[in-house]
């Protein structure tokens, strides 16, 4: 079978944590058989939709992985971020027909929490490689 390939959003804000979560997703994909190809990191979680795009406009990724963390402050702010950048992601995915997976922990969460939640890059690399695999099966059985 084909190896997957994979692009990579990286969001830096709470870079200590970020940081982990990079290595894990580029260490689980290894382990799975797949290649990260393309990684882009972005200022934060609000700003990884349009590097998503630019990832899939170049058509030569099996998927995008979306890595980063959305910590919890004194207002709603966080929420905001998370809603807005997951719904957008959906919609590049449906819009490019490939898989964009949401390796993004928050909202809701103080720091301790996220630095609990790094695994989150390990599924959403883990979603993204079963996604194009059970799609080819899909694909090839039609």
């Amino acid at each position: 079978m084909e190896k997957i390939k994979l692009g990579l959003v990286v969001a830096e804000f709470n870079r200590d944590i970020t940081y982990m979560m990079e290595i894990l997703a580029k260490e689980h994909a290894d382990f799975l058989g797949a290649e990260i190809t393309d990684i882009i990191r972005v200022p934060g979680v609000f700003d990884t939709p349009i590097a998503v795009k630019r990832i899939l406009e170049k058509g030569d990724v099996d998927a995008v992985v979306t890595v980063g963390t959305v910590i919890e402050g004194d207002t709603e702010h966080d929420e905001i971020v998370a809603q807005h950048a997951a719904r957008k992601i959906m919609d590049l995915s449906l819009e490019y027909n490939k898989p964009v997976t949401l390796g993004i922990a928050g909202p809701g969460m103080g720091r301790i929490a996220a630095q609990e939640r790094v695994d989150y890059a390990k599924r959403g690399v883990e979603a993204a490689v079963k996604l194009v695999r059970r799609l080819r099966e899909y694909d090839e059985s039609k």
